[in-house]
């Protein structure tokens, strides 16, 4: 490509373009998590999806959805009601290659069950290596493959909707479910009233001879594009899930009013909605007042889901900013040899390679499940601690990812200020920071034994580490104390700070050492680099970091 020309100037000592990368090759503590965690079976596919996905195509695609975002059309030129989201092609070119790659369902059997095996890791390894490139598109992906989880509260229905999600063919046709070659789900909980509380929600739902008319609103619901959609509604039982369809059985589209995209913050190729139902067809899920059990086997999995994405966007930062740093040349060296940047970089690159370990772990933990009750204990016990954690991480250490590049990194020409702009979603999304805490206290009251059954064997994996027993003492204690309420945000960042050294003790166990040294022997300064780090590990970290 001919590169523009100056009459006053030469352009040079900027770095190249980070692209056409593999981002699976590249990631050296991603492919060993991989590996650690039962998925080493899967490294050619996952080779494959890196070279794709680290390709200039994507990553000019992935700038394109958000450049152009998404239009709401109410009515159609005659003047029907239709209700449609318009996406540029990039979007949909992104749906289509994370569809292909299984991203919706290929942790489901051709039935709807849990395909076991390390479908979880491997597939959250495609996940967090998509959100490097483009996040916004992966919000209806998540929510497609979570809602199989609640859908199995009503066999029937997920009979009937699996051979369509199944597929890895992406449909985006504004057409019944049921006449697609594949289809997508969204959800909607939240109203303007109540937010988080969903028990204070008022949209009612009538039964009628065909199944239910509902009548309310969602102040949030994502992705309005979706084919149908679990939504929260009061039943005469009580609080009651639905899967909404944007066709009636009879072909008519559905009583789904949208009345606005969200302005977001970030999340800009995604569209998200404000919506009325207007005595809207739905279909129940699980039984009658049982809403909230039966649409928490969704949520789940969504936030599995934003600790993965936040970790792949600091995977990211980390990666463009050491790429910068070997190609910026400051005061005659280049910054990736200064040794003030060589110290961020490399706390930088601590604190990732424990984030990847400690997502695999979890998805391991999703992987077994269902044969070995303490992996169950642990995915329950530690989702909305690693969620917690990972993602309230993420918009600080995308700071510093940006600060690394100086100006270059402030603009919206790079990838970072996009990314930055992201990163608050996941923490506020499936419950914020609060809510997570709660809902750790609520596990531990509920399953003590198998709580302490955890914590017991996170002492057991991080015997030795600096700081540990004192990190394990000190979490029993918050958590046994009147008011634990009061110390949850103190207790649950150390139990995650616990149970991300356990797992890189798994991967990398000279790392794992490192991070508790600075992070639980020590209490981690609020800037990156502001440690003490020998320059031998600092060389195995940034190389290990990017190759």
């Amino acid at each position: 490509m001919t590169q523009p020309s100056f009459e006053t100037h030469e352009v040079f000592n900027q770095s190249p373009p980070f692209e056409d990368v593999n981002l699976f090759a590249a990631d050296r503590p991603l492919m060993a998590a991989v590996d650690a965690y039962g998925g080493a079976d899967a490294a050619p596919e996952l080779m494959s999806f890196g070279a794709l996905w680290g390709s200039a195509e994507m990553a000019e695609q992935g700038r394109l959805a958000n450049e152009t975002t998404p239009k709401l059309r109410s009515f159609d030129a005659k003047g029907f009601r239709r209700d449609v989201v318009e996406f540029h092609p990039a979007y949909h070119h992104m749906m289509t290659r994370a569809v292909e790659a299984g991203l919706h369902n290929s942790t489901w059997s051709a039935q709807g069950k849990p395909a076991g095996d390390s479908s979880e890791v491997v597939r959250a390894a495609k996940f967090y290596i998509a959100a490097q490139v483009e996040s916004g598109h992966l919000c209806p992906i998540t929510m497609t493959r979570a809602a199989v989880a609640a859908l199995a509260a009503q066999p029937g229905l997920l009979a009937r909707a699996m051979p369509v999600i199944a597929t890895r063919d992406y449909d985006p046709a504004f057409a019944p479910w049921w006449q697609k070659r594949g289809m997508t789900l969204g959800m909607g909980m939240t109203e303007k009233q109540g937010g988080t509380d969903v028990r204070a929600n008022l949209t009612r739902a009538e039964r009628t001879a065909d199944g239910y008319r509902i009548t309310g609103h969602k102040w949030f619901m994502s992705a309005p594009m979706c084919d149908a959609f679990l939504v929260l509604a009061q039943a005469e039982g009580g609080l009651t899930c639905f899967f909404m369809p944007r066709f009636t059985p009879d072909g008519a589209v559905n009583a789904l009013r949208f009345q606005r995209l969200k302005d977001k913050l970030g999340n800009r190729s995604n569209a998200s909605s404000e919506v009325e139902f207007a005595g809207a067809y739905a279909e129940r899920v699980g039984e009658e007042g049982r809403g909230i059990s039966t649409i928490i086997q969704m949520v789940q999995l969504t936030r599995q889901d934003c600790a993965i994405s936040s970790a792949g966007l600091m995977r990211s930062g980390l990666s463009h900013a050491l790429h910068h740093a070997r190609h910026r040349s400051v005061f005659q060296k280049h910054l990736s040899d200064q040794p003030l940047m060589q110290a961020v970089l490399a706390d930088m690159a601590v604190h990732v390679e424990a984030t990847v370990a400690l997502v695999m772990r979890l998805c391991r933990a999703f992987d077994r499940m269902h044969e070995d009750p303490a992996e169950a204990a642990y995915m329950r016990l530690l989702t909305p601690v690693i969620k917690y954690w990972v993602c309230k991480s993420a918009p600080p250490f995308l700071y510093e990812a940006m600060e690394c590049l100086g100006g270059n990194g402030y603009v919206e020409d790079g990838i970072l200020a996009r990314h930055f702009r992201e990163s608050p979603v996941n923490a506020i999304w499936e419950g914020s920071g609060n809510v997570m805490c709660l809902d750790v206290l609520r596990a531990l009251s509920r399953e003590a034994e198998a709580a302490a059954a955890v914590l017991k064997t996170l002492a057991d994996d991080t015997r030795g580490l600096p700081g540990a027993a004192e990190a394990v003492a000190a979490i029993g204690q918050a958590f046994r104390r009147g008011d634990s309420e009061r110390v949850a945000r103190l207790a649950v960042e150390k139990l995650a700070l616990l149970a991300a050294a356990a797992a890189l003790n798994r991967v990398t166990p000279a790392h794992a050492e490192l991070f508790a040294a600075t992070r639980l022997a020590a209490v981690h300064p609020s800037m990156y680099g502001a440690v003490d780090l020998d320059p031998t590990h600092i060389r195995a970290l940034l190389e290990r970091a990017l190759p």
